[in-house]
């Protein structure tokens, strides 16, 4: 049974957004994260004790919201401003049209009067968020990026044990459904995934081929943790598409939060980016909840298992990513592999992840410490570190600078 948070659960940047806020007014503050991470809750949490007055409203429609929707929420919220200011949050405002030409203007017009108006901005299209604010906002934001939860987090906040966090994922909203697998796996497939494609990825972005993106997506969550090259999936797919567009589908799945392509570590970015990708689901749940297979079923089957806990793993140093300055890659030259590479800062961290007993000798490890001299070496599962031990650490204290 899954306990519920008392008191309520914060993430941890909650105290960040909560102190920027206390601040006399000075950068527009962007939340930006995958749909269902908890944005909306945090920034309710922080402004509900800020003390000031809150005018909160979202574009999140099926239909877009027309030009003038800004304005509008902006007028609003200076008419609340008191002696102490007030606060404005629009939530999923990349889907207001021309949302950060109208939000250059009116900041500016505040910064002229020496309005006390804060504002904070949500969204879960970060190619999109991303775009607007370079092309309008530029010197006028922070970004606070909220990815998916830690299993550090799902086990404070829901009690979830490891196994639960290898099946069922990190999405807060559906932990309470975690003893209906059932009931929990529709929920993920019809509000989750149905819902980022079509209203995060095909509404906002140009994609001529919505089936192929969709089947891409599916092969993603198949192959986690494996590497593919564009052209075999091509294959797989039946597709007559180019790789040009299949590298764009899975930057897009990738800004949405649910699939990435890892680039093959070469000590030099500009060598790995032409490399075949590894597949990286960013929530087992995008796995199993596709799979068929009951909890049951799934820990039954070793090798199903073994790639959860991989793809676990994965998503952890991906995720994780988006908190501090790290790039996450794998290594392969012929038959040797790493099954992970981060590096942060000057530090070159190489990850293998075992689900059996650890070989004394692993030729993978061996040829990549040969050739790039990495500062760390660590070996995940069997009997070596636990899986349970690397995900509830900090990352920091593995790969740190």
């Amino acid at each position: 049974m899954i306990s519920k948070p008392s008191p309520p659960f914060q993430r941890p940047q909650a105290a960040e957004l909560a102190r920027r806020l206390a601040e006399p007014r000075r950068f527009l503050q962007v939340v930006a994260g995958p749909r269902q991470v908890g944005k909306t809750t945090l920034v309710q949490q922080v402004t509900e004790t800020s003390g000031l007055h809150v005018v909160f409203a979202t574009a999140d429609q099926p239909t877009l919201r027309g030009p003038d929707w800004v304005a509008q929420q902006w007028e609003a919220a200076r008419l609340a401003i008191g002696r102490d200011g007030a606060i404005l949050v629009l939530d999923e405002v990349q889907k207001a049209a021309n949302w950060a030409e109208s939000v250059k203007r009116l900041w500016d017009e505040d910064t002229r009067h020496k309005r006390p108006l804060k504002v904070v901005l949500l969204g879960s299209a970060p190619l999109l968020i991303q775009r607007g604010l370079s092309e309008s906002l530029a010197g006028r934001f922070e970004v606070l990026r909220m990815p998916h939860w830690s299993f550090a987090e799902m086990r404070t906040a829901f009690g979830f044990t490891l196994e639960q966090y290898l099946y069922y994922g990190a999405y807060p909203g559906a932990a309470a459904l975690v003893d209906d697998p059932k009931r929990w796996a529709d929920y993920i497939r019809d509000s989750l995934i149905e819902t980022t494609i079509a209203r995060d990825v095909l509404l906002l972005s140009r994609v001529d081929k919505p089936a192929l993106l969709r089947r891409l997506f599916e092969l993603g969550c198949r192959y986690s943790g494996q590497v593919l090259s564009y052209t075999k999936m091509l294959g797989q797919l039946q597709d007559a598409g180019n790789t040009v567009t299949l590298a764009h589908y899975l930057d897009l799945l990738a800004a949405a939060g649910m699939l990435a392509g890892l680039p093959k570590y070469a000590g030099q970015a500009v060598r790995s980016r032409g490399s075949s990708p590894k597949l990286t689901v960013l929530n087992t749940a995008l796995v199993t909840a596709q799979s068929g297979l009951s909890p049951a079923e799934a820990r039954s089957d070793h090798e199903f298992w073994g790639r959860l806990a991989e793809s676990a793993i994965g998503a952890h140093l991906v995720n994780a990513r988006a908190a501090g300055v790290r790039q996450v890659f794998y290594w392969r030259e012929r038959n040797r592999e790493v099954d992970y590479v981060v590096k942060a800062g000057n530090t070159v961290t190489a990850i293998e992840v075992k689900s059996g007993r650890v070989a004394e000798t692993l030729p993978g490890m061996a040829a990549f410490a040969d050739a790039f001299k990495p500062q760390r070496m660590l070996v995940v599962g069997g009997d070596a570190i636990s899986v349970e031990q690397f995900l509830v650490k900090p990352l920091d204290e593995w790969v740190r600078a």
